[in-house]
């Protein structure tokens, strides 16, 4: 066993998911590569930062973080509005940033926390206790302790040859055990786990993990909670891998369901406005979206929506399978 090496099994379900998950991702690539899906990629992007923000407590919707990263000023609450600019920074400049070196992690944090905290860019200088309510469910190293655990799980990132994907695992949970700042742990370490994957292949930059993580929140604590309990992080491991591998299929169906509108579109010699292929693009992402919510996510009036839908219905681009309640969106081949 390596130096410092965080103390974990390798099972034959991570084995598997590995595997599964190297091949998923060559998949994907081929398809990103081919396309250059512009908009699916800043859809993806946007998914991240709400994802991981939302964890935190974050309440902005889906449709805020688009309008920020377009530039837009929205109205909500100052805390929040700051902390989605700077988790977009932070994932916009994550290609400056080397995964097993501490002043760039440092810098990261500075980005993510800036105007959030007064100690954004250190590490604490106090002992802090994570929580669950009212409830201490883990105490975290000694302050004087956290520059040399951070520094030797660094070195142990840069020098292990252990796959990169149970690599960023192992130390997103090491790295929340340490819990190294007063604030930002959970969303640094999501955001260092993605940096680490993009190194080793970088579609990792284009899919939104931490947005399923979001969805299986609980089950995302309850992984942390047994592998501190059982002082293996296995089960944390394997939990991670399972939202990254979901994340790459969720992507890729996205990808495909939005390319079948596109090139059949364009095969019949459709002229295909900037509202049809958003629409399109939007019901990829979520086959049971409303009218309503479609519009709402484009910002353009209900009419205008039904319109560009009844087009796309006519030129048998689109299909309403089911009644308008209980029913769901086909995108037709």
């Amino acid at each position: 066993m390596a130096i410092n090496e965080p103390p974990f099994s390798l099972t034959n379900r991570t084995i598997t998911l590995v595997a599964q998950i190297s091949e998923a991702v060559g998949r994907l690539t081929a398809e990103f590569e081919k396309e250059k899906l512009l908009r699916l990629r800043k859809v993806n992007r946007m998914r991240t930062v709400q994802g991981s923000l939302a964890i935190e407590g974050n309440t902005l919707s889906e449709q805020q973080i688009t309008a920020i990263l377009d530039g837009k000023r929205i109205i909500a609450p100052p805390k929040e509005v700051l902390e989605a600019h700077n988790a977009i920074t932070a994932y916009e400049n994550m290609g400056e940033w080397q995964p097993a070196n501490c002043d760039d992690l440092l810098a990261a944090h500075l980005v993510l926390m800036k105007g959030l905290t007064t100690d954004a860019g250190m590490f604490r200088a106090k002992g802090v206790g994570v929580m669950s309510g009212d409830k201490v469910v883990h105490m975290a190293p000694q302050a004087d302790r956290v520059a040399k655990l951070i520094l030797a799980l660094l070195d142990w990132v840069n020098t292990t040859e252990i796959h990169p994907l149970i690599v960023s695992c192992a130390f997103h949970y090491e790295f929340e055990f340490i819990h190294p700042f007063s604030d930002g742990n959970g969303r640094m370490g999501r955001l260092w786990q993605t940096l680490i994957l993009s190194k080793w292949h970088d579609v990792f930059v284009n899919i939104p993990v931490e947005s399923l993580v979001h969805q299986y929140q609980d089950d995302y604590y309850a992984a942390i909670r047994q592998s501190t309990k059982l002082t293996d992080s296995s089960p944390f491991i394997e939990f991670m891998l399972r939202m990254i591998l979901n994340a790459i299929e969720t992507s890729s169906r996205q990808n495909e369901g939005l390319n079948k509108g596109l090139n059949k579109g364009l095969n019949k010699g459709l002229n295909l406005s900037a509202v049809d292929k958003a629409i399109l693009e939007v019901i990829a992402q979520d086959v049971f979206i409303t009218n309503i919510a479609i519009s709402e996510k484009l910002t353009k009036s209900i009419s205008t929506i039904e319109r560009h839908i009844k087009m796309l219905k006519e030129s048998n681009l689109l299909q309403r399978v089911g009644s308008k309640k209980t029913g769901h969106w086909k995108i037709i081949k």
